[in-house]
């Protein structure tokens, strides 16, 4: 076993989009801190490195899942894969940050010892090999979703059917759909992008829903933000459209809120128009309220031209069982296939399925708070950074990382080692997690494994950046939930 002797000020899990996020803000804000990353794959990127299906890009505007310190200057405002994990692996090497990291190193377990205050964790190489490294502070850029197993439900006769059958995280690199007729079960993100990506190589691409999704329509290249990067500075051209975007999404979200009719009749009638006057909107036409469930956006309308050009349908029903050709559903009709593609979404899993133990007490999510949306409660220099689901992801990565190295300088200039917050009131909503905002399956699925939310700040997940910016940027670091050293090994005790 390898150990790393010198203890880091810092140890971020994970190199996708949080995780190097993270490391330029240390390199940034807190230039003298040692840090490393540990990051299971072979490459920068997260999800944009693990997902390679056909299509695959943001679900976000560009100019406000980019960095902050970083300009998107690209026009797209929707970016494909490539785009944005050559946009993310340039960001690290501006801020050099790939020297950091520790590529193929699969966290196993990580514990605090109050005693010594550091993190000790384990980690197993791509080749077996045990490590254990030491650090002050952990941050956990996991995200929250499982990446050796999609969800993926048995479906009745799937060993009867003689095409093939793909998911979608694990796409074949040689998959030949060329011709073929493919059928898409799934009507999230994911499939939504997959079947204008591949209709025109394919013979016939179906959709197959049990319920519809709301399907906004966006431009591919928005105008006004390009004439702006024309012709002012780049920096400011990306602040004018950043927050532009910003207050628009949040806008959006808070109609829909506020007036859902309103919302449903606006989003049903834009896709109406795309459609065509005899279109069947049984498909189009959720049953719950706009931002119930993620709002899914296209470029440019292209499933819909899929759909109009006779390339793509939208089939609404359940799956009876597969058969040898395709797939049967309840209402007796039978989809042909060659491949079906399971797009039926994620599994949640919190830390990249990692042990947490607190002075030999391990640590299970769902009976802790995440304070401000960052720390972990009852957990000393711990933070989980998990974006937001209503808008940009990179948006709470953003000042998540800020109220970070803003925390690690305030216990610099005090002395301090430990931090630790701590929930006096007993405000635990056992029933809310901190995806408690959606109703979709993979938030369902996951209720008995996230960590839950409180009955009032600073325990609950706002969901709202222009909120939370002025609590995480300017807020105070003392305000008596946050404990430290000598008042912080006495929380722990007390927790145990």
């Amino acid at each position: 076993m390898k150990t790393r002797n010198q203890p880091l000020d810092v140890l971020i899990i994970g190199a996708g989009i949080s995780g190097i996020g993270a490391a330029c803000h240390l390199t940034r804000q807190c230039p003298g801190k040692r840090f490393a990353i540990l990051e299971r794959r072979q490459e920068i990127g997260g999800t944009w490195s693990l997902f390679n299906y056909p299509g695959i890009r943001s679900d976000s505007d560009m100019y406000s899942f980019g960095f902050q310190f970083r300009p998107w200057t690209e026009p797209k405002i929707l970016a494909d894969g490539p785009s944005i994990r050559a946009y993310v692996n340039a960001t690290a090497a501006e801020y050099d940050v790939p020297r950091h990291i520790r590529f193929g190193r699969k966290v196993l377990r990580a514990s605090w010892s109050s005693e010594e205050a550091l993190w000790t964790v384990d980690a197993a190489t791509d080749d077996g090999e045990a490590e254990t490294y030491t650090a002050r502070f952990l941050i956990g850029c996991t995200g929250y979703y499982n990446y050796d197993q999609g969800y993926r439900p048995e479906f009745p006769g799937e060993k009867d059917f003689k095409g093939q059958i793909v998911h979608p995280q694990f796409w074949p690199k040689d998959l030949d759909y060329s011709g073929k007729r493919v059928v898409i079960i799934g009507s999230g993100a994911t499939a939504i992008t997959l079947v204008p990506s591949m209709a025109p190589d394919a013979e016939h691409v179906t959709m197959l829903q049990r319920s519809p999704t709301y399907i906004l329509s966006v431009p591919s290249i928005d105008k006004l933000a390009a004439g702006l990067q024309k012709w002012l500075p780049s920096k400011l051209a990306y602040k004018l459209n950043r927050s532009r975007n910003i207050l628009l999404a949040r806008g959006l979200f808070e109609f829909s809120r506020r007036r859902p009719d309103a919302m449903r009749r606006f989003l049903l009638g834009r896709v109406k128009k795309q459609i065509g006057a005899h279109a069947d909107m049984r498909h189009f036409t959720p049953r719950y309220n706009p931002w119930d469930e993620r709002l899914c956006v296209v470029p440019s309308g292209d499933l819909f031209k899929a759909i109009r050009a006779g390339k793509a349908s939208v089939e609404t029903d359940h799956i009876d069982t597969f058969t040898p050709d395709g797939i049967r559903l309840k209402s007796g009709q039978e989809l042909k296939a060659d491949i079906i593609v399971t797009a039926t979404g994620l599994q949640v899993q919190m830390l990249g399925g990692s042990e947490m133990v607190v002075d030999g007490k391990p640590i299970q999510p769902r009976e802790h708070m995440l304070y401000k949306g960052v720390l972990m409660q009852d957990v000393p220099n711990a933070a989980m950074i998990v974006g937001y689901t209503n808008i940009s992801w990179t948006l709470k990565v953003d000042i998540a990382c800020e109220y970070l190295c803003r925390l690690i300088k305030h216990m610099d200039a005090k002395g301090y080692r430990t931090a630790v917050p701590r929930d006096d009131e007993g405000c635990m909503d056992q029933n809310n997690t901190i995806l408690g905002a959606l109703s979709s399956g993979y938030v369902m699925r996951a209720a008995a494994t996230l960590p839950r939310q409180g009955t009032q700040s600073p325990w609950q997940m706002s969901q709202n950046y222009l909120r939370d910016v002025p609590e995480l940027r300017y807020g105070k670091i003392e305000d008596g939930k946050l404990r430290f050293d000598d008042m912080a090994k006495a929380v722990i005790r007390n927790a145990a």
